[in-house]
Parts: C-alpha cells; structure tokens; sequence
C-alpha cells in the first residue's frame, strides 16, 4: 500500500485546540513533532526534512493538493539533513519553500489524525490512510465522512491552492 489518501481542512487556532483535546481523550497519541520541510524547484514534488526524530527525503507523484499520489520516501538520521540539502543543492535543484511546522500526531478509528500548525500559514487538520490503487476512492470517501463528523468542511483544492501560491511568494517574510 504506497497510495497517501488525504483530505485537509484550514481551522481556527481554537478548533485546533479543542481538537487537541478530542484526539488525547478519544484517540490514541502518537507523537508531537517540530518539522522543517524543504521544497526543491523541480517538476516532481521532492522535499526534505528534518523533525525530532529522523530527516527524511521523499517524493510525491501526482499534483500538489491531489486527494491521493503515490509517495516515495527514504529516512536518515537527523544529523543528516544539511547533507541532504547539500547533495540537492550541488545538483542545482535550489530551495523554493521552507516550512516550519508543529504537529500533534493521533490514532482514531483506524485513520492518522494530524493537526497541524504551520508558521506564516496557518492551522491544519489533515486525514490520512494508505491504500493500494484499488481502494484509494473508498479510503477518500471514509475520509471524508470522518472529516464530517468531527463537524468540519472540507476546505476546497482551490483555497489551498490560493493560500499556497501566497505562502510560495511570501514565505520569507511570513516566517
């Protein structure tokens, strides 16, 4: 199963919140995370990443905000982040975004919980289970049911789109 199935949703800093606490009494916790993404200005979706616990260099297929891709990924340790961005970087690949981002990881009814919060950009729910090609529209529609439940709107490919492209122009000066 190497397909991500996602749907996000933008939320207020006290929906965030009070989800923080739903997860810790109804889901089960996984961990809280400090994560620096790096972006690379190439046709394939290529990042690095460093967080508390391994850097990591993955590649996403498809198109940016795509409800499902293909996700490949290899983790080192976290000293090995400069090294990857040096390796990148002496290819000729240069960084396009940087992404400072806190995230608070749950287990819940069978689906990987992330509330999110990344600075200059803002609050984040996002819903996430693998699936093989097969299943990939089932698992988006239990998604989706799930987001629903929880009473939030899914936020449109559009408006993330439009937040992003923002976020791509003005990075620098949001963080």
């Amino acid at each position: 199963m190497n397909i991500e199935v996602e749907i996000r949703s933008f939320i207020s800093k006290e929906k965030y919140e009070q989800l923080i606490e739903f997860f810790t009494k109804k889901g089960k916790f996984v961990n809280e995370d400090y994560q620096e993404t790096f972006y690379f200005d190439c046709e394939q979706d290529l990042r690095i990443q460093k967080n508390k616990f391994y850097s990591k260099v993955w590649l996403k297929k498809g198109k940016l905000h795509d409800d499902h891709r293909e996700e490949l990924e290899i983790k080192c340790d976290v000293e090995d982040f400069e090294i990857l961005e040096k390796i990148f970087t002496s290819m000729g690949y240069d960084i396009e975004i940087k992404w400072f981002r806190n995230r608070h990881t749950f287990e819940w009814q069978g689906v990987s919980i992330m509330l999110d919060y990344s600075k200059g950009y803002g609050h984040i729910i996002e819903l996430e289970k693998m699936s093989d090609e097969s299943n990939k529209e089932k698992v988006l529609f239990e998604l989706k049911e799930k987001l629903n439940s929880l009473n939030i709107i899914e936020t449109s490919k559009e408006e993330f789109k439009q937040k992003y492209e923002h976020y791509k122009l003005n990075w620098k000066s949001l963080v």
